[in-house]
């Protein structure tokens, strides 16, 4: 039985390194077999009136899915208990394959009372939005493949408008700037990502962090507001030529520790 799960999870996650832990009791297994067959047959429900849908749909409990005709799902896509994905948005919510939206987690495009609509959410392969994580993507947010988020994440395309000290804050609306999180991030536990910013290729937010300025590909940042820690780049000067040319833009100086602040927190 062992050996026929991990054919067909191979398969499905196209990664032939995958393999069940020998250590895995036999009613352990049988209550995952039982849990992803649940999820299956809610999927192949709960898909119909999406706007596409490929390959196999895993949907657990209580998931909320609201405006189904502007959301895309592709390959094994799984949404776990509770998550709530609203597609109401100028253009729609879109999913790669192999993406997992986990426990609680929340997408919200638009307000459900009404108001400016937002923008919408495209996610890309292999990646996974944690439990307990906010995409408020209002304006657009871009996620690229291979992206990890942690458990509690918060994505905020919008800022509330407060130049008028006259009019109360909430009666000067709200601005919408893109996020962008570009192919093979890793954005740890707890940390927040502010409107207008766009994190390079290969970077790490640290837990915690506020990331209120573009990061720089294959930085490792941390801190609130967020500062380059260092470049993953500099441990490998040979191939950092080669790595740059996938990334946006070369990352920038960063001053030796101890030594002031960083020319990416300068500038």
């Amino acid at each position: 039985m062992r050996a026929v799960i991990t054919f067909i999870v191979r398969r499905l996650k196209r990664d032939r390194a995958w393999s069940l832990d020998p250590a895995m009791p036999t009613s352990a297994l049988l209550a995952m077999i039982c849990g992803l067959v649940g999820k299956a047959l809610r999927g192949y429900r709960r898909r119909i009136g999406m706007r596409h849908a490929r390959g196999l749909t895993l949907i657990g409990r209580h998931v909320t899915l609201r405006n189904k005709r502007l959301i895309s799902v592709g390959r094994n896509f799984i949404a776990e208990d509770y998550a709530e994905i609203q597609g109401l948005s100028r253009r729609g919510v879109s999913f790669g394959d192999r993406v997992t939206v986990g426990r609680f987690a929340m997408i919200r495009p638009s307000n459900y009372y009404g108001g400016e609509i937002g923008e919408g959410l495209v996610v890309g392969d292999n990646s996974n939005i944690g439990a307990y994580c906010y995409i408020g993507c209002s304006g657009f947010i871009r996620i690229g493949s291979n992206v990890m988020m942690s458990p509690r994440v918060s994505l905020y395309a919008e800022n509330h408008n407060f130049s008028d000290v006259t009019r109360p804050m909430k009666a000067q609306g709200v601005s919408r700037e893109q996020i962008v999180i570009e192919d093979d991030c890793w954005i740890a536990s707890h940390a927040v990502v502010l409107a207008g910013v766009t994190i390079g290729r290969g970077s790490i937010i640290a837990a915690g962090s506020v990331v209120t300025r573009d990061v720089p590909p294959y930085s490792i940042v941390g801190g609130s507001p967020a500062r380059v820690i260092r470049s993953r780049l500099a441990d490998m000067p040979d191939q950092a030529p080669e790595m740059l040319a996938w990334g946006s833009s070369p990352p920038v100086p960063l001053a030796p520790r101890g030594e002031g602040e960083p020319e990416w927190e300068r500038a």
